[in-house]
Parts: structure tokens; sequence; C-alpha cells
């Protein structure tokens, strides 16, 4: 008798800041019968040490973590496991990161306030190497790897923008090189070609306009 081959199952770690996030997701994907969870993680380092220990296939990250940003491990990811697929899950908009994410070496994006089918979709398209876009970012991304789009804040590097966000959210400049793992004088740095990219004169304006900023996001 002729024995049926099981379908190979491909291994998923779950990058995100918040627990239950992590679990319902995971038990999302656990319903399918070719994904598996392998590992969680809520931090850049955890992340890096759960990719050590579980080899997955696909990386699943927010960009908002507990200690750095989610861009930041992407680009540690593919520097050190170029074999690993990245998607991000995240809140922010499209029109913000999807170029940042998809020059890091992320194959999809799919913002949190879409339905979970749509992950279950972007997950398999992903892991056969093909890129995943939603409807609002595939209108987007082509203008912006065109130069044609206007936003202020694609003036900032990668860097510079985890700074304002950070700095919206309350954060000074001891908190922030903390998070980001910086020194105090590179995040002085940071602010400064901030201020100068944004037209901003002093550091009330850059934080109210940081604050203004991340309130318009939610």
């Amino acid at each position: 008798m002729e024995k049926v081959k099981r379908r190979a199952t491909s291994k998923i770690l779950i990058v995100d800041d918040h627990p239950a996030v992590r679990e319902g997701l995971a038990l999302r994907l656990c319903q399918q019968p070719d994904l598996t969870v392998c590992g969680e993680a809520g931090e850049v380092v955890e992340a890096i040490q759960k990719v050590e220990e579980t080899k997955p296939d696909l990386a699943i990250i927010d960009l908002t973590l507990k200690n750095g940003h989610g861009l930041e491990l992407i680009k540690r990811l593919k520097a050190h496991h170029p074999e690993i697929k990245i998607l991000v899950w995240s809140m922010h908009p499209e029109s913000l990161y999807a170029e940042r994410v998809f020059h890091a070496g992320a194959l999809g994006y799919v913002n949190k306030e879409n339905a979970t089918e749509e992950i279950i979709t972007a997950i398999h398209k992903v892991l056969n190497g093909e890129t995943y876009l939603s409807e609002s970012a595939a209108r987007y991304l082509p203008m912006a790897l065109a130069g044609t789009t206007s936003s202020p804040m694609d003036k900032l590097s990668d860097r510079e923008l985890e700074t304002f966000e950070l700095l919206g959210q309350g954060m000074n400049t001891q908190q922030i090189a903390g998070r980001l793992h910086l020194s105090p004088k590179t995040v002085e740095t940071y602010r400064a070609r901030i201020k100068e990219k944004l037209a901003l004169d002093n550091g009330t304006e850059l934080l109210q306009r940081a604050m203004q900023w991340v309130m318009e996001k939610k």
C-alpha cells in the first residue's frame, strides 16, 4: 500500500510587543494545516534569539516593539539570515512605512486593521517568494519608489523617523537612546536633522509636531 505523503509545514515566528496579539494570531495560524508557529517574541534581541533557536521559514514582524524598532530588526535579520522571509503586520499606515520595509528586505506589508484572512493570504504569497501589498499600499508604493510623493516624513531617514515617533510618544533623549540602543549624542543629532528637514525652529515645535503626528495616526 502506497504511503500518503504529508504536506510539509512552514515554521512561523511572530514578533509583536503585545502578548495577547501574538496569542490571537498564533491561534489563527495553527488552524492552517501547512503552518506552524515555532516561536514568539516581543522585542528585537529576543526575536534574534528565537530565530537562532527555531530557524523559521517566515517572520511576521510588527514595527513597534518593546526595545528597538521593527525596521532595525528586519535589517539585522536580512543581514545575518537572508534565507528568512519577512512579512510586516502593523498598525502603522502603509503610506508611511511600506517603501521603507521593502527597502529593508521584507516581502509583504499587512495593516492590522484589515481582516485576518488577508494575513493568511499574505503569508502564503511571501512563503512562495512573492511580494504582498494591500490595495492602498499597492497604489502608494509605485509613486513612492518613483519619488512622486510629497509627504514631509519621506525626507526623514529610518532612524530619524523612529526618533520622531518616540518623541511623539513622550520620550526624552535618554529614553529614546535606551529604546533604540543609541548614545544620547546620536539621538540629539537625529533631533537636529529632523528640525532642519521639517523646517522647525526649535525643540518645542519639534515636540508639538511629533505629538500631533502620533495622534493623527491613531
